[in-house]
């Protein structure tokens, strides 16, 4: 049976298997991407298995398209169009996945130093009340590479419409809200859309807000125990 050792996959007939790697060689390969308290906590919890990130190289004149998508060379295809109808294509352009079925990612999340703790590093998410309001916290940007908790492998990348998410990935998506509202239909979408407008600039609500409907990666994963 041919095998292609890549990163720390081995592909077997197209399908991705898991070996064990140190934490170094995780750190060595892993992507960095930024969560918040909640969404870390929900991805703790086993609750979060996907995530959405706007797809900037998309817009009313440009289609990307994971079909064309090459796993060798890391790249997919954004189609030009003259018109926002899609009626007239200009031409077809090659473009970089930035994340790509396969990779490691490495969840970045609001943090501080604590000297007892293991490696020197706490986390605000599921951390006691008590301790949390007497810590000054760091944002996830700048916490670092080697204070990783918690890392993703990517199962699935596709494109689409930021509003033509479903209900079962609404719930995939880590949304939740306060007793005794009930997540079903248009409240699962609300409560998403709230939370999707929360992690964007007001600046480019207009651009990339739920009422924009902008084109997003969808970008499913599950967490990988790493040893370390």
């Amino acid at each position: 049976m041919l095998q292609e050792q890549r990163g720390g996959f081995t592909e077997v007939r197209g399908s991705l298997e898991w070996r064990e790697m140190t934490r170094q060689e995780v750190l060595q390969i892993a992507k960095p991407i930024l969560f918040n308290t909640d969404m870390a906590g929900a991805i703790l919890d086993e609750k979060k298995t996907v995530t959405r990130r706007i797809c900037k190289d998309a817009n009313n004149f440009t289609v990307p398209d994971m079909d064309f998508y090459d796993a060798e060379k890391r790249t997919y295809a954004v189609h030009n169009y003259a018109d926002a109808a899609h009626t007239e294509k200009l031409s077809t352009a090659e473009r970089t996945c930035p994340i790509c079925p396969g990779d490691i990612l490495y969840v970045r999340e609001t943090w501080t130093y604590h000297e007892n703790a293991v490696g020197g590093f706490i986390f605000k998410a599921r951390c006691p009340k008590k301790l949390a309001e007497s810590k000054r916290w760091y944002p996830s940007i700048h916490m670092p590479k080697e204070a990783a908790r918690i890392f993703l492998k990517v199962t699935g990348v596709r494109v689409e419409r930021l509003q033509d998410i479903t209900s079962g990935q609404i719930c995939r998506e880590g949304v939740e809200v306060e007793y005794p509202h009930v997540l079903n239909g248009e409240e699962k979408r609300y409560a998403f859309s709230q939370l999707w407008n929360s992690t964007i600039k007001k600046s480019d609500l207009d651009k990339y807000g739920w009422d924009a409907n902008p084109w997003v990666w969808v970008i499913e994963f599950e967490r990988l125990e790493v040893e370390g």
